[in-house]
């Protein structure tokens, strides 16, 4: 403690004064508060006589995000005139050890008590007092110094005599321990000041270089020596000291956001003594980490770059740094030299430690621990959890920066393959950066190297380019993660193998509930691979990486986590559980569609990943209840696609004639039916049919039900006169095989009834309607969804032979039922309304007919979608009730959206799209375009004659339309007449 380096400072924009000390020739440190918000600081020194003038300062440390909480701070003389005090004592630095067992350790500070009034003479007063060295350091880091004794000041005043001492070095043992923060309020024993400990100071960015000098800490105890003894630890470090690699890559995109977080939380001002930034392996963390210590290297005395794989290499890297500090001293074992870096920097503060990769907490912990406040650290690692304060995640580039990255890596070349690759890669900046290189140095186009990534994945993300380091390829990377998770849990590499199968986002944890012995054991498994980064929890569900779903599923017999057997192995079981989790009846269990639609892209996920040439008989499930369930959807171009990939499995694997083989047949023919492609569907009925008969025989029910979809495939083409016998044969012989009340020969009689009506025969449908409706009441129930179908059925054929008295009470209570039994989204629910609104508006009450039209279309574009063929065609209908209404405009607007609809997902010749044609060529007649209503009809009757038949019944409306269309006298009838 040297008096003559006592200062007095004034802070004329806030009028607030207080003190200061000297720790270098014009570096004063003092409180915070004195110099907030200083336009024009000013400073003298201690003259009892009042002749020394006040000199000119500014703020030098901290920058203004400094936390209130640190209440310290360093200015800098700036008048020229100012000459420091001649012969004083240089500054001794120290911090206090607690050490146990150690009482009280004497304190003094040197203030300017009354120092708020500008003028006058006054003089510097003593404070002094102790520390009890084992509670004197609160929870916030602050300093507790409990006052003895006061020298009187000159002059008693009414406040506080001593507001002077706001600023103040404490001092220990002759070592400036402190900076006093608050004045005493009373001069009475015990009385308390507060102050800012300098270690904590000194471990803040810039403070150590602001101060000037070598800044070393040595302990301060209540022991009787006055001055600890010099240690091994003296010597000083050369300024701007460090080990940095070099940045890896000349692009650094996308992270600002991250570096500032970064930045924000080893600032000067921040509280954080050891920060870790997390995130999967390749994300760039070590880049980021040697961003933040490239851009900071002047904040701190020293930089040092530590490889923390490992706690021997943490070893090696702190050996490394002692003997950098000790030149030519002796050279230490490795343990030793660690042990005597961590020596120099507890007494040593203001650096930066960079500890990169670390792989577990407890691996830097004995470290950190030692280090306490006497600098920063920073840590990388692929772990999240177990770390001192929060961590800061590092995510994926968004898609615009991953493909400017790639772009600029590649010199150029064309943006959309840079996206395209970009998304492949998964936005992660070690793959961009590899596969970048790679394009660059071997001179092909980005898309030529998605197309190898695709093709060859394993050794495309293992392709170290020329001048890189073989190690951080992406492959590489991730098996060092995969075994540490094998080390603690095999199981965690069991099913990240597992999920790789799957689509990359959206996994339910429940699907990989067989790996696990329970709930609990799940959720301790997923917590593992989630804490490495491996995946993403939300509170349902899981996601993997789409890059690292792309190498688990590549064979590497050079990877152990990755061996062909391993990969065959979890897929198979991917299939496996998946399979056991779709729900059964993928087309009428609507109770289950909320699931599939959960599951549809972890299925389409599989199919995909999955070889056609390799489908196994697990696959051919999926692709059967996937392909149903999409024809249930609407989707009947992708079902059929699924359909044709099943069978050339099916007869791969099982053979031509085998049962499996000939219901896949059978399945393909009724999505063709669906389509429109009728003819197509009527040729893979019969041959299937053939073979049926031939391999399983005439009575068998599969034999029968090919019967059954024949007669159905024959109505869909208007074949009346082929349908109808064969519905007749089919019925008859499922009399005699299964019995009169056996569904299936319940559902030939609903379906012969069906034929009759649309043939035109009502007469004939409605009895053989009530007596399968009667028969199904009794064998099956009055609220089984077969029996709700028949009374639906027969409430049409009355509505078609205009008995609309009986047709529309009997849809009423259909629909009751339904909405009780069945739900309002089941699709049958949503048929027997719409068919309620056609009777509605058969029955001439059109504007009741057009609002529930329009509540059918709501719940059906938000159940089934807009292009499922049932949505389409309740859009038509109500088209036509618009045009009833006489709004024809609004009908032609309905009618052409649906028919493009209908060319896109149906197809031109589906009997569908045919009846929207004519809808809407007569909607143009009847507006007065003739034209165009000619065309129109003209077009649809040559695909109608081509498609179905000269005799079909929407053939035969084309041509009465057009011969009306065609006829000069007539004129068109009002709808509204």
């Amino acid at each position: 403690m040297d008096v003559r380096r006592v200062v007095e400072i004034w802070n004329p924009a806030e009028r607030q004064a207080g003190t200061g000390y000297l720790v270098a020739d014009r570096v004063v440190l003092t409180a915070l508060h004195n110099v907030r918000g200083a336009g024009g600081l000013e400073v003298r020194r201690l003259d009892p006589g009042g002749r020394e003038t006040w000199a000119a300062a500014e703020p030098l440390w901290p920058g203004p995000e400094q936390e209130a909480q640190a209440d310290a701070a360093l200015i800098r003389v700036t008048d020229g005139a100012w000459t420091p005090p001649a012969g004083a004592e240089p500054v001794r630095w120290g911090r206090i050890d607690g050490a146990p067992g150690e009482g009280r350790l004497g304190c003094l500070a040197v203030g300017f008590p009354r120092s708020e009034v500008r003028g006058g003479v006054r003089d510097t007063k003593e404070i002094r007092g102790h520390i009890e060295t084992l509670t004197g350091l609160r929870s916030g880091g602050l300093i507790t110094a409990y006052v003895d004794g006061v020298a009187a000041p000159s002059r008693p005043a009414e406040r506080s005599r001593w507001a002077g001492a706001s600023g103040a070095a404490l001092f220990a043992r002759g070592r400036l321990v402190g900076v006093v923060t608050t004045d005493r309020a009373r001069d009475y024993a015990a009385d308390q000041l507060t102050a800012v400990p300098v270690a904590s100071l000194a471990a803040r960015p810039g403070f150590a270089n602001a101060v000037g000098g070598d800044l070393v800490l040595a302990a301060v105890t209540a022991a009787d020596d006055p001055e600890p003894p010099r240690t091994a630890y003296d010597m000083a470090a050369p300024r701007g000291l460090h080990n940095l690699p070099e940045l890896p890559s000349r692009f650094f995109v996308g992270r600002d956001e991250a570096l500032a977080s970064l930045s924000r939380a080893l600032s000067e001002g921040s509280r954080t003594i050891t920060q870790t930034v997390h995130g999967l392996g390749g994300v760039g963390k070590t880049t980021l980490a040697l961003h933040y210590a490239h851009g900071h290297r002047e904040a701190y005395r020293l930089v040092w770059w530590i490889r923390a794989d490992t706690p021997d290499l943490i070893d090696t890297g702190l050996a490394a740094l002692a003997a950098r500090l000790r030149g030519d001293a002796p050279a230490l074992a490795t343990a030793q030299a660690a042990s005597w870096a961590i020596g120099w920097l507890q007494t040593h503060p203001g650096w930066l430690l960079v500890f990169d990769n670390a792989e577990r907490p407890q691996d830097v912990r004995a470290v950190t621990g030692q280090l306490g406040s006497a600098g920063r650290q920073l840590i990388t690692s692929r772990c999240r959890a177990g770390w001192t304060g929060e961590p800061i995640p590092l995510p994926v580039l968004t898609a615009d920066d991953s493909t400017d990255l790639l772009t600029r890596l590649t010199d150029g070349g064309d943006e959309d393959e840079a996206r395209a690759l970009a998304e492949d890669l998964g936005h992660l900046p070690l793959a961009l950066e590899q596969a970048g290189a790679f394009i660059a140095q071997t001179m092909m186009t980005t898309g030529e190297y998605q197309e190898m990534l695709g093709r060859y994945p394993g050794e495309a993300t293992d392709a170290a380019p020329e001048g890189s380091d073989p190690a951080r390829t992406m492959a590489r990377i991730w098996r060092i993660t995969l075994d540490v998770l094998a080390e603690r849990d095999p199981r965690a590499v069991d099913l990240l193998r597992v999920a790789a199968w799957y689509a990359p986002t959206g996994i339910p944890r429940d699907l990989l509930a067989p790996l696990a012995e329970n709930p609990v054991d799940l959720a301790r498994i997923l917590a593992l691979l989630a804490n490495y980064n491996m995946i993403t929890l939300d509170r349902w569900t899981l996601g993997v990486h789409r890059l690292v779903q792309m190498v688990a599923r590549t064979a590497s017999e050079a990877d152990p986590h990755r061996a062909g057997s391993l990969v065959s192995e979890a897929r198979d079981r991917a299939a496996v559980w998946l399979c056991d989790t779709l729900p059964g009846d993928p087309m009428d269990n609507v109770a289950g569609w909320p699931t599939w639609r959960r599951l549809l892209p972890h299925a389409e996920a599989l199919l995909d990943a999955w070889r056609p040439e390799e489908d196994t008989e697990r696959t051919q499930i999926l692709l059967n209840q996937v392909a149903l369930y999409l024809q249930a959807q609407g989707e009947v171009r992708k079902a059929t696609a699924l359909l044709h990939r099943c069978l050339e499995a099916s007869i791969r694997v099982r053979g031509a004639d085998d049962p499996v083989t000939l219901g896949t047949r059978n399945n393909l023919a009724g999505a063709y039916e669906t389509a429109g492609e009728v003819d197509r569907a009527i040729r893979l009925f019969e041959r299937t049919l053939a073979d049926r008969l031939r391999v399983l025989g005439p009575d068998h029910p599969d034999t029968l039900r090919s019967q059954n979809n024949l007669a159905g495939a024959y109505e869909s083409a208007g074949d009346a006169r082929r349908a109808i016998p064969l519905y007749e044969r089919t019925l008859a012989d499922r009399l005699r095989v299964l019995g009169a009340d056996h569904p299936d020969t319940l559902m030939s009689r609903n379906n012969l009834a069906y034929t009759y009506r649309a043939s035109g025969e009502v007469g004939r449908a409605i009895p053989l309607y009530e007596r399968t409706l009667a028969d199904r009441l009794r064998v099956l129930g009055p609220d089984h969804p077969d029996t709700l179908t028949s009374r639906n059925n027969l409430a049409t054929a009355y509505a078609m032979s205009g008995d609309a008295t009986r047709a529309i009470p009997l849809y009423e209570e259909v629909i009751a039922d339904q909405l009780r039994v069945l739900g309002a989204d089941h699709p049958d629910t949503l048929r027997s309304r719409n068919n309620l609104a056609a009777a509605y508006e058969s029955a001439d009450d059109v504007a009741r007919a057009v609002a529930l039209y329009e509540e059918v279309l709501a719940d059906q574009l938000r159940v089934l979608g807009r292009d499922d063929p049932r949505t389409l065609r309740t859009r038509n209908n109500l088209a036509h009730a618009y045009w009833r209404t006489g709004d024809t405009a609004r009908a032609i607007l309905l009618y052409e959206q649906v028919l493009a609809d209908q060319l896109q997902v149906l197809s031109r010749d589906h009997p569908d799209t045919l009846t929207s044609r004519n809808n809407l060529a007569h909607a143009y007649w009847t507006s007065g375009d003739a034209h165009r209503a000619v065309t129109m009809y003209e077009q649809a009757l040559t695909d109608s004659v081509r498609v179905l038949g000269a005799d079909h019944p929407t053939t035969v409306i084309l041509k009465q339309g057009l011969t009306v269309a065609r006829s000069k006298s007539w004129k068109p009838r009002k709808a509204t007449d």
